[in-house]
């Protein structure tokens, strides 16, 4: 009787080390479907990189203002009346004004190129040119303005001569280097973007100026 009883048990305990043994591996089987399909949930979740990507990825910030360059200028109005080369005595009129400027420069990002040669990638951008130019009206202050009322001073003389004044700030900050600083920026911030394209770490990304475009 004791015999018998120690069999059962013994059958018990094997049955059960049995049914244990299947759960743990079908645990095993179902954490491991888990993982895998995690795995390669993920690399399918990583876009392509393409094209059409990367302008994606650029095309909302359509201009690109790298530099901006803050200056104060003063400068000298003259005028006399002309008459047929003669200038008219007792006309002229003058004043002297001085104000603060803030030029934007940058590049015109829908002009882009993007090629793509096996695992290189490459972007050229259009050269860099001046986005904005402006002069804030609380900055501007008149000097020394003559009263003639044979060549009254117009608003016309003013918005002229800040034209004028706007053109010879901008060659001068031209000939200074202004685009040169703001393609060299404007390459790096391009590059820092399309940088972070999950998997662009397997692609050698160059971007550089085209002048053509």
């Amino acid at each position: 009787m004791a015999n018998s009883e120690t069999r059962q048990h013994l059958g018990l305990l094997s049955r059960l080390r049995k049914k244990l043994l299947a759960a743990a591996l079908l645990a095993a089987a179902i954490a491991l479907s888990f993982f895998l399909g995690a795995v390669f949930s993920g690399k399918d979740s990583q876009p392509k990189i393409t094209t059409d990507l990367i302008g994606q990825q650029i095309s909302d910030i359509q201009e690109l203002a790298t530099v901006e360059y803050r200056y104060t200028n003063m400068g000298r109005f003259e005028n006399r009346l002309d008459f047929y080369g003669w200038q008219v005595p007792l006309t002229r009129k003058s004043f002297i004004i001085s104000y603060d400027g803030i030029i934007k420069a940058g590049v015109d990002l829908n002009g882009i190129s993007i090629n793509m040669n096996g695992t290189a990638i490459a972007v050229a951008l259009p050269k860099a040119e001046i986005l904005s130019h402006e002069i804030p009206e609380d900055t501007i202050q008149v000097f020394d303005e003559t009263r003639n009322i044979f060549n009254p001073i117009q608003i016309e003389d003013y918005t002229n001569f800040t034209k004028d004044q706007k053109l010879e700030v901008e060659t001068k900050a031209i000939e200074n280097g202004l685009l040169g600083q703001a393609s060299e920026r404007a390459c790096a911030a391009v590059k820092q973007i399309l940088s972070k394209i999950p998997g662009m770490e397997k692609y050698k990304l160059t971007v550089t100026i085209d002048e053509k475009l």
